[in-house]
């Protein structure tokens, strides 16, 4: 009889077994459910986390290069910020979206309304703006010298935008490339200024409807616009001060607290506004930061930095060549001072001056050394930069900005034929080219 007992008691603990077993199923089941939905929650969240929403999320957070032959030849740190990574091309893409962001939220512009961007630029600023333009539903017309290199022209027109071409003339010229922008832009306002108002009978229903289809106007006015140099304060002058911090360059550069390494900014100016953007910001933070302005031939900036008169040796009676800065380079150098450029004056510490064979040869030199194909404002920049590190000796890290690629400068800059022309034809074998 015991043996009959233990296996009844078997079959009960068995059953219960079972029975639990068969229970549990449903808890089992929700418990792998949820893992896998947690899972696949957790892929989407990293997914997104790398997936931008539109082109104005792949402007900024550009990286920083470290210029191997400029830093070996100086026995410093030379760091490039990479611009032309940006999805326009350029540093103007900063500009670009911080002008019409606030021209939104001002309520001047708005999307989709078939609202116009007008802007006077010899090309990166319209580049950027056409590219966004497109993205956010506006229309884009640029006024241009009709001097550039031609691949600009032919980007506008690929992304849409109106290109007028105009003569270089002197910017107190009511032709100038600038002033014919603003005067569009205000031109059409003046007309949806009229169409909107119910009292005016000069327009026809027709034409009243035309004309608010249309939209309305924004001149950009990327030279006095402050909007220019405040994009630069909040996004540009933040990611060189974490990219510098000494956990970021370690290996690279000396050890120290973010920023504390930088011992020298050099940067070329147009309409001023990177130079007074970062400067803004990285000053206040690092104040024996030195900046220094690099300036090609023909614009007077050096001159207004170092004797406090605008003044450039291609002002001197029979010299001018033409109507603009006398230079190959495109995109930066200035004969006058404008409003994003007059917040960074007094800060500016030094400025060098850049010739055009200077930047030639550099941008030959970068290409073959480190296999860097920059265009003509980044090459200046680099020159200075050289310039500076040689001055403060080694041990020092110099950061500037690697404006723009040089496939923008295809037909001039980067044509053996007009370098030729022009007399600049590179020679060098090293920088012999910068020796004193």
């Amino acid at each position: 009889m015991p043996v009959v007992v233990a296996s009844q008691q078997n079959l009960v603990a068995l059953a219960f077994l079972v029975g639990a077993t068969v229970a549990s199923l449903p808890l089992v089941y929700c418990f792998y459910k949820q893992r896998a939905e947690d899972k696949t929650r957790s892929a989407s969240s990293s997914l997104s986390s790398h997936v931008k929403s539109g082109i104005e999320e792949l402007i900024g957070n550009t990286p920083l290069l470290y210029i191997k032959s400029l830093s070996a030849a100086t026995g410093c740190t030379i760091l490039g910020k990479c611009e032309f990574l940006n999805i326009g091309g350029s540093a103007k893409d900063r500009v670009a979206l911080g002008i019409i962001q606030e021209a939104e939220r001002l309520g001047l512009i708005r999307p989709h309304q078939n609202d116009t961007l007008y802007e006077g630029t010899v090309g990166s600023t319209g580049i950027s703006l056409a590219v966004i333009a497109k993205a956010k539903g506006y229309r884009c017309h640029i006024c241009m010298p009709d001097d550039q290199a031609q691949e600009k022209y032919d980007l506008l027109e690929k992304y849409g935008a109106t290109v007028e071409k105009l003569r270089p003339v002197s910017i107190v010229d009511k032709n100038h490339y600038v002033n014919v922008a603003k005067r569009r832009a205000e031109e059409v306002n003046a007309l949806y200024a009229k169409a909107s108002d119910p009292d005016s009978h000069d327009l026809t229903a027709e034409e009243r409807e035309i004309i608010l289809k249309n939209g309305r106007a924004l001149f950009c006015d990327q030279f006095e616009n402050l909007a220019n140099y405040q994009i630069h304060y909040r996004t540009t002058g933040p990611e060189i001060y974490t990219q510098t911090s000494s956990s970021s360059i370690t290996g690279i550069g000396s050890g120290g607290k973010s920023g504390d390494q930088i011992s020298a900014l050099v940067l070329g100016a147009g309409t001023g506004g990177t130079l007074a953007g970062l400067t803004s910001y990285l000053k206040p933070r690092l104040p024996g930061l030195r900046i220094v302005l690099a300036d090609p031939q023909g614009s007077g900036l050096f001159h207004k930095i170092k004797h406090g008169i605008m003044y450039s040796p291609t002002e001197r009676e029979g010299s001018r060549k033409r109507h603009q800065v006398d230079t190959v380079v495109e995109g930066i150098g200035i004969n006058r001072v404008t409003r994003n450029f007059g917040v960074v004056e007094r800060y500016v510490d030094d400025a060098v001056r850049v010739s055009d064979r200077e930047a030639v040869e550099m941008s030959r030199w970068l290409v073959k050394e480190d296999g860097l194909f920059i265009g003509s404002s980044s090459a200046v920049n680099l020159v200075a930069t050289y310039r500076t590190a040689k001055a403060l000796g080694p041990g020092h890290t110099l950061v500037t900005l690697l404006n723009d690629h040089g496939t923008r400068h295809l037909t001039k800059f980067w044509n053996d034929a007009y370098i030729e022309k022009a007399g600049l034809t590179p020679t060098a074998v090293g920088l012999e080219f910068l020796d004193d």
